[in-house]
């Protein structure tokens, strides 16, 4: 489906509808971000594709780092906003953020997308793709979206 709204819950509200207007279920969707401080939130809800159609992962933190260039201000952080949208029309939507930095330089091989260049905050200067998968879980955009979707729902752990 063609992410086409100009937000991260646009399209987030575009694919729960699209899913429970083909199933008649309730349905849950998500949509994911960078947000660089320094280039006034880009790549932002164009995150995916920021390098043009077709865009790798590695062309993607090829241009992040190109942008990033000469800039001392490398503050960013991860957004992701899940929506469900539910048989009777309503909508339940929350987010999740994880805040961090942009490395000058892609390191590590775990994970996918911009995980290379970015740095957690709390993480002594180590990348999302130098963690392995329960630590960059532990402190995720997506984990903490998945926590607030909980409390929101009365989801309590065992």
């Amino acid at each position: 489906m063609d992410e086409t709204e100009s937000t991260l819950e646009g399209n987030a509200a575009l694919k729960a509808r699209a899913l429970r207007d083909a199933t008649g279920e309730a349905a849950l969707a998500d949509d994911t971000g960078l947000e660089v401080l320094a280039l006034d939130g880009a790549p932002g809800v164009y995150s995916a594709r920021w390098a043009g159609p077709g865009a790798t992962y590695a062309d993607n933190v090829a241009k992040l780092l190109r942008e990033m260039e000469g800039r001392t201000d490398r503050r960013a952080r991860f957004r992701s906003v899940l929506t469900i949208a539910y048989p009777d029309g309503s909508e339940l939507s929350v987010e999740g953020t994880v805040d961090g930095l942009i490395t000058t330089e892609a390191r590590g091989s775990s994970g996918f997308g911009y995980d290379p260049v970015f740095a957690p905050a709390g993480a002594g200067g180590r990348t999302f793709a130098e963690m392995d998968i329960a630590e960059k879980n532990a402190i995720s955009h997506r984990g903490r979206a998945l926590a607030a979707l909980a409390t929101r729902l009365g989801v309590t752990s065992p």
